[in-house]
This record gives C-alpha cells, sequence and structure tokens, in this order.
C-alpha cells in the first residue's frame, strides 16, 4: 500500500552522496572467476569506495559474491542535516556486465544469499534493500513521522544512485507483496531510475473504508465445500471461546508472551481466529482443504485449536509477536490502509471487536494519523503513467482483491492474474501465453531481450537453496 522529489547537495560527504566520483566503474571481466568485476579493481572494494558505504560481512556463494553492507541514509530526505541512521542493504553479486535487479521485501532484508525471480530471469545481480524502520535499519531515536512511503522511495533512489556507476546496465524493481508495494511507490515517486518494474501479489487499498471487494472475493474464492469447512471451524473458535482462552492463557504463560498493546488476551483470541479463513486463502491452496476439519462442531477442542493455529498462529498478535511489524501496521494507520471484512455467518453475539484497525496493533506512544490521499496518488499515476510495469497476482489471494490496474495512460505493462495460486504467485504459475510474453517482457527490460516472445527463458539454470520461494507465514493482516 504507497511513495517527490530527492534533496542532493550540502551535506553529501556527512551522509554519502548519490554521486560515487571516484569509485572504478571496472569494465566486466567476461571470463574469469565470479567476483571479479576487471583486472583492477574488486567488487568489494568498489561497493567500499562509495561514500557511507561499510561492510558488515561476506559470504561466499558459488558463481556469485555475496555482500552485507550498511549504508549511511539521511533519516528525513527533505533535510539531510537532521541525522543519519544506518540502512542494511545486501548485493548478490554476478559481473557488472549483468543487469541488475533491485529487489525489496518491504520488511526485512535477509541477509543469506537468495534470488527473486526476476533475478534468475535475466541472470542478473541482484540489489535487495531492508525497508526503514525495520530493525536494525531504525534511526535511535525514532522519528516515525519520518517512515512513509516517500522516505523510503528516497532510501532507495539514493541506493540505486550509489550503485549505478558500478552497475551501469539495466536496472528493474521487484518485489512480494509490501514489497511489490514498495517497488511500484519508488517507480512513481523516480521514474526515470529502473527500465522496469514487476510487482508481486502488490494490494492497492485506494479508499480505506471501502472494502466490500473483499467480501466479495470470500463468497468465490475456492469451492463452497472448501469455504464451507473453514467457515465453520472459525465460527467454531468463537463459540468455544472461553474454553480455548484458557488454553490460550496457559500457553502465554508457558511462553512468557504478554498482550499490552492489543490490549487483552481476549482481544488477541478474536483478532487470531478472525484472520483464519484470511490466512488460509493467502498462504495455502485448494487441495489443503483436506487438512480442515470437516464436522467443526464434533472436532476436539484441540483439533479447533492446532487448525487455528497452525493458519493462524496465536503468538502473532502478542506483544512479542507484534513488535517486528510495528513499522507495518504503522503504515497501514497512515498511509496504505488496512482490510475490514465481514462474518456473516457468525452470529454477532460472538463478535466482540471485529476486524481490528492497525491503530491497535501499534503501541501508543507512537502517534498515527491516516492519510487518505496517499493511495489514490499512487493508483492514479499507475492507471496514467505506468510504463515497463508488471503485475502479477494470484487467484485464491484475498489481497488480490483490490489491485493495481492499468489505464489508457500506461505502456508497456501488463497485470496478469496465476490460476489457483495464492501470496506465493510468480511468473512461472501463469498459463503459458502469459508466461512467455512475461518473461519476454522482463528479459527486453533488462536488456537481454529473447529472439522471440515463444524463445523467452530465464536465464539462469534453477538453483534449489536461491531460489526458493517461501511464503512467509506472519500475521495475515498484512501483506
Amino acid at each position: 500500500m504507497r511513495k517527490a522529489l530527492r534533496w542532493l547537495l550540502a551535506l553529501t560527504v556527512l551522509i554519502g552522496t548519490l554521486s560515487t566520483a571516484g569509485v572504478a566503474t571496472a569494465t566486466a571481466a567476461q571470463a574469469g572467476q565470479a567476483g571479479r568485476t576487471s583486472q583492477t579493481a574488486d567488487i568489494k572494494d568498489q561497493l567500499l569506495a562509495i561514500p557511507g558505504m561499510s561492510l558488515v560481512e561476506e559470504k561466499p556463494y558459488t558463481g556469485y559474491r555475496y555482500f552485507v553492507l550498511n549504508y549511511t541514509q539521511p533519516i528525513d530526505h527533505r533535510h539531510p542535516s537532521k541525522g543519519t541512521f544506518q540502512q542494511r542493504i545486501t548485493v548478490l553479486h554476478k559481473d557488472v556486465s549483468r543487469p541488475t535487479v533491485f529487489y525489496t521485501s518491504g520488511y526485512n532484508v535477509s541477509t543469506n544469499p537468495s534470488r527473486s525471480e526476476p533475478t534468475r530471469i535475466a541472470d542478473a545481480n541482484q540489489v535487495s534493500l531492508e525497508y526503514r524502520y525495520f530493525t536494525p535499519s531504525r534511526p535511535a531515536p525514532a522519528d516515525w513521522s519520518k517512515l512513509d512511503i516517500w522516505q523510503a522511495a528516497s532510501d532507495q533512489h539514493r541506493v540505486f544512485k550509489a550503485l549505478k556507476p558500478i552497475y551501469t546496465k539495466n536496472w528493474i524493481a521487484t518485489g512480494g507483496s509490501k514489497g511489490g508495494m514498495t517497488a511500484t511507490y519508488f517507480e512513481r515517486f523516480y521514474p526515470r531510475d529502473m527500465d522496469g518494474v514487476v510487482a508481486y501479489v502488490a494490494p492497492n487499498d485506494v479508499v480505506n473504508n471501502e472494502d466490500s471487494a473483499y467480501d466479495r472475493f470470500f463468497t468465490k474464492v475456492g469451492t463452497k465445500e472448501c469455504r464451507d469447512r473453514l467457515d465453520a471451524v472459525q465460527r467454531e473458535a468463537l463459540v468455544r471461546r472461553e474454553s480455548l482462552e484458557k488454553k490460550y492463557a496457559a500457553y502465554a504463560a508457558e511462553n512468557g508472551f504478554t498482550f499490552t498493546t492489543v490490549g487483552s488476551l481476549d482481544k488477541a483470541y478474536e483478532a487470531v481466529v478472525l484472520d483464519y479463513v484470511w490466512g488460509f486463502w493467502q498462504y495455502s491452496l485448494l487441495s489443503d482443504c483436506d487438512t480442515i476439519p470437516a464436522n467443526a462442531q464434533a472436532a476436539t477442542d484441540d483439533e479447533i485449536w492446532t487448525s487455528v493455529d497452525t493458519i493462524s498462529g496465536f503468538s502473532f498478535y502478542t506483544d512479542q509477536g507484534l513488535d517486528p511489524y510495528t513499522p507495518y501496521y504503522y503504515q497501514a494507520g497512515t498511509q496504505l490502509g488496512a482490510p475490514t471484512i465481514k462474518f456473516p455467518y457468525i452470529e454477532k453475539k460472538y463478535i466482540r471487536y471485529g476486524y481490528q484497525s492497525p491503530r491497535t496493533f501499534v503501541p501508543r506512544s507512537i502517534p498515527m494519523k491516516f492519510q487518505p490521499g496517499a493511495m489514490r496518488d499512487v493508483d492514479s499515476w499507475v492507471r496514467h503513467h505506468a510504463d515497463h510495469m508488471l503485475f502479477v497476482y494470484g487467484q485464491n489471494d484475498p489481497w488480490g482483491a483490490e489491485r493495481f490496474a492499468v489505464g489508457k495512460g500506461s505502456k508497456d505493462s501488463y497485470v496478469f492474474t496465476a490460476p489457483g495460486l495464492n501470496h506465493g504467485a510468480n511468473v512461472a504459475g501463469l498459463t503459458a501465453d502469459q508466461k512467455a510474453l512475461a518473461t519476454a517482457r522482463i528479459l527486453a527490460w533488462a536488456g537481454v531481450p529473447a529472439t522471440t516472445t515463444a524463445q523467452a527463458k530465464p536465464l539462469a539454470p534453477y538453483d534449489a537453496k536461491l531460489d526458493r520461494q517461501d511464503v512467509q507465514r506472519e500475521p495475515t493482516l498484512r501483506p
């Protein structure tokens, strides 16, 4: 869900500027060991010559060099003199003669080597960026008013400007879920930086208070048999609230979980239960319906508990579960928006709080005020100005109920849906014709076009470790 201009001059030395003058931009060595970008300068030396860049560690990986780095960023890009923080980035280096993919998850960055789908398709380098205010990339003390989509896009713009003199070939931005949103916002605010954008399963909550699209989605997704099973288990978990909350209290005491932010164990319990159906379709496939109790009323307390815990997770709305995601919930409550859905199959007497707003999940010490124009601006820009953008959604993913659309003003931009897939939808899961077209466009944007669309294939072979596509099981009220 969000993303003007960027400040230059004045304190460029203090914060490590957009300019990387003096950094060697070596010609790629076509042959020789991975990790040598030229015969005169090692890639690590080039990266560390960038003002504000420092090495955390280098991890070897066959065929690549992999670096975990810190980069000095201004807390406020409009006023760079008002302090800096260290933002974590990683670089999966193939060769400076290859294109580069700029990956964002919208959350923390993994410090283990991995490849996004466009990186494999284009056989590219990959730069991955941790989103500001996710630890350890958080200013201390944290001025939360500086956590917004424009500031985050400006972080990304600044990293791109620092690395472009080294990685001179085409760049593509990508990310999944909130990372897909992040890539979209980056393109909205800095449309001249990237040569293409591939945004996976990116929600687009244009009008925060109008969420009927989600309600319609849940009346049609999957099969009626599967929907009925899920609805029955969710309702039964609320009917048995008293006995299951005793189990929850024991579970919390055993693990040291507390409920200060949400306000009570009761509110946390209902939040977990109400996420159940959403969580199933976000993370599971229709074939997984067989794992859901077929007769909820006849199921034991342990069976109901286990099913809800497996899908929603009773640890998610504890203080300990929420703390890592405070930046997300803050953004959801200030710019991105958040879904609110109805439960017509559950009697009102069983629902005390309903789908709770992001304000519930952020400590009260952090002020929040919603900005309704942020998502409208991005949505309008995509519809009228999208250029070289690809949006991929999963047919059975709830987050795709409100999605981006490209309009008459867009150029060479597409919105595709992967049949039967969830929040892990990707290009590989598209229909054959859309998969070929999407792959061809990614290659073209990366500057390594296939001869024909039919011949478009990923340029790098599959690597079981690098190309693992894990859909993280985290709170389902976050994309």
